[in-house]
């Protein structure tokens, strides 16, 4: 952990608090929830930790908890208000195999060595367009070190594809990102890739999704 908490590498979900001043609703889950859960499920291990970098409200993770109840679930995010709200999410849904919520910001030197757990995945949902290039690179760094051979990492956003642009709304939500920080940005899936590639992982399937999104699966690659 950096101990940057209140320079998180990108902003907390939009939202409003519901139920309390705590638990935070983003809209955006409500439409893509049950489609990435139709295409994570399948991919992830039988049995594992998986970790979620940037968890913002944690309407993702108590989901993926409820409806994988096989496998433990560790949120985390740098913003202290996100936390909150994943932590009141997560008194609510009672689920025993999601884990309290942790202050990880991938762009910390090391980030990884706070996490003392074995871990299966990684998983980062609307995450690297809306941080620093270094994010990216932080959160391949550490996932090469947490993730034995065979490890996931799922990356689930909006993506350039062989330089262009996949729809003209991506086109215009690229221009808002970086007019509100030069560092931000819809990425190249291949940049993506050259990335996963320097850590030991390869690129292995491309899903597209609804809203011209798409996510990404990277495998770790053995010795």
């Amino acid at each position: 952990m950096s101990g940057r908490e209140n320079k998180p590498v990108r902003p907390s979900p939009a939202g409003v608090a519901v139920r309390g001043r705590a638990r935070q609703i983003s809209p955006s889950v409500a439409r893509n929830l049950a489609p990435i859960i139709e295409v994570l499920g399948p991919k992830l291990p039988r049995e594992g930790l998986v970790l979620e970098i940037a968890s913002g409200t944690g309407q993702h993770v108590v989901a993926f908890a409820q409806a994988l109840p096989h496998l433990t679930f560790q949120p985390s995010d740098p913003n202290a208000s996100a936390r909150a709200s994943i932590e009141a999410w997560r008194a609510e849904a009672g689920a025993e195999n999601l884990l309290p919520p942790m202050n990880i910001d991938v762009m910390g030197e090391g980030w990884w060595t706070a996490v003392d757990k074995p871990v299966a995945a990684l998983i980062a949902i609307n995450l690297i367009h809306i941080s620093p290039w270094a994010a990216t690179e932080g959160l391949f760094a550490g996932a090469g070190r947490l993730l034995a051979e065979g490890g996931l990492v799922y990356l689930y956003g909006a993506y350039k594809r062989d330089g262009r642009h996949t729809a003209p709304s991506n086109e215009a939500f690229d221009a808002s990102l970086r007019r509100t920080d030069p560092a931000w940005g819809v990425r190249d899936m291949a940049d993506v890739a050259a990335a996963a590639a320097k850590n030991g992982f390869h690129l292995e399937e491309i899903a597209p999704m609804p809203a011209n999104n798409f996510s990404l699966f990277f495998r770790k690659a053995g010795a």
